[in-house]
């Protein structure tokens, strides 16, 4: 597989550009609290980054449909993207801190998206498995997690900028050598675009992948306090961030051993249950130890979810729009699910601590499993675009 074109180049540029995401979202609060921001700002300032996804990831996405080249955008977004950063980090106050953060995810949160949607055409195209190709965004995370955290632990969260600016000139360098795939003949319209998202049946499975998704955000977010909360040390969190990337990887390479068994809704309400589970477990412990080990359940969670609902949103959107309904979805997973669980979230850790943020996570997660359920009895019945 490594052998054919592009491949090779794609899975090390995912492995860096996910790299770099990852010392965003599970250190940059850490990182904050550092700066001696409070948690209910520090909340703010990670609903920021999805607001601005929530506006970036669909007009790439859309503009890489309509250009008929993911390589292009990714250019000018990591290009972007390492510049905000250099800005970012040298901003204090809140405002401007607020301000750069959004205009760093204007460019950075792309760079993931359509790295994973390149993935998946280069799949299809190849006839490939696409969980061996994403995987190596995880292993990125997974790694990149466990060593930031002793670099912190050893320096100061002050370095953070350090290993991000690496990991994303690393993976900048890599865009020059991935390949784009054979684009769609048909053209590209906005309106096309507009029409498949406010399809009821596209609208309904979004906002159900919501409220599963909201607590998948907020741990993002507040995993690392929580652990420091509980006593545990900044070294804890890399290895929590490793842990569940680990088992993310593991679930992304087996995806050929299981995700043909049943239909991708069966694997979405699965996941939601898991992650029902999961925080409600994790509200209950009192030691950080436990909440590494509960890790592990990461990777079953979100490799089921984000597989199975990747996979579902290929079945439902028109070949030349494939981008624009990947990020649609990822708009939806990672933005407007992670302005909720960042604002929430931050409210509910100064309000009730860390053990009650998760309890309500996890009445989400169980709340939108059962609506899913419910959603696929429909869909079967109706047989809506080969939704089932």
């Amino acid at each position: 597989m490594i052998r054919q074109q592009g491949i090779f180049p794609l899975m090390i540029y995912l492995f860096f550009a996910y790299s770099a995401l990852t010392i965003i979202v599970g250190y940059a609060p850490v990182y904050f609290q550092y700066k001696g921001i409070s948690q209910t700002h520090i909340g703010w300032l990670m609903a920021i980054g999805p607001l601005a996804s929530v506006f970036a990831q669909p007009f790439w996405g859309y503009r890489s449909d309509k250009w008929k080249s993911i390589k292009k955008v990714l250019m000018i977004c990591m290009g972007a993207a390492i510049v905000m950063s250099i800005i970012l980090f040298q901003m204090n106050s809140l405002p401007t801190l607020m301000l750069f953060m959004f205009c760093l995810f204007i460019f950075l949160a792309p760079c993931t998206a359509l790295g994973d949607s390149l993935a998946q055409k280069t799949a299809l195209q190849e006839k490939l498995n696409f969980g061996s190709i994403r995987m190596w965004g995880s292993l990125g995370f997974a790694v990149t997690s466990l060593v930031t955290g002793f670099i912190l632990e050893t320096y100061s969260p002050a370095f953070i900028p350090l290993p991000f600016q690496t990991c994303a000139v690393i993976a900048f360098i890599l865009i020059f050598f991935l390949r784009d795939v054979k684009p769609s003949k048909k053209p590209v319209t906005l309106i096309n675009a507009v029409k498949f998202g406010l399809q009821p049946h596209v609208f309904i499975f979004l906002m159900l992948v919501f409220f599963i998704s909201i607590g998948h955000r907020a741990n993002d977010s507040f995993l690392g306090l929580y652990i420091l909360e509980l006593g545990g040390r900044e070294s804890f969190i890399g290895r929590a961030w490793f842990v569940g990337v680990v088992s993310e990887a593991v679930i992304f390479f087996l995806s050929v051993l299981w995700f043909r068994r049943f239909h991708p809704l069966i694997f979405i309400i699965i996941s939601g249950l898991i992650y029902a589970s999961r925080w409600l477990i994790m509200g209950l412990t009192d030691d950080p130890v436990h909440l590494i080990w509960l890790q592990v359940f990461h990777g079953v969670s979100f490799g089921l979810m984000y597989f199975s609902s990747l996979s579902y949103i290929t079945k439902l959107v028109p070949e030349e729009l494939q981008a624009t309904g990947h990020l649609l979805f990822i708009t939806t997973f990672f933005g407007i699910s992670g302005i909720a669980g960042s604002l929430g979230g931050g409210w509910a850790m100064d309000e009730f601590g860390g053990a009650g943020l998760y309890k309500w996570l996890g009445i989400s997660s169980l709340l939108g499993a059962v609506s899913l359920s419910i959603y696929a009895v429909v869909m079967k019945k109706k047989k809506i675009n080969a939704a089932f």
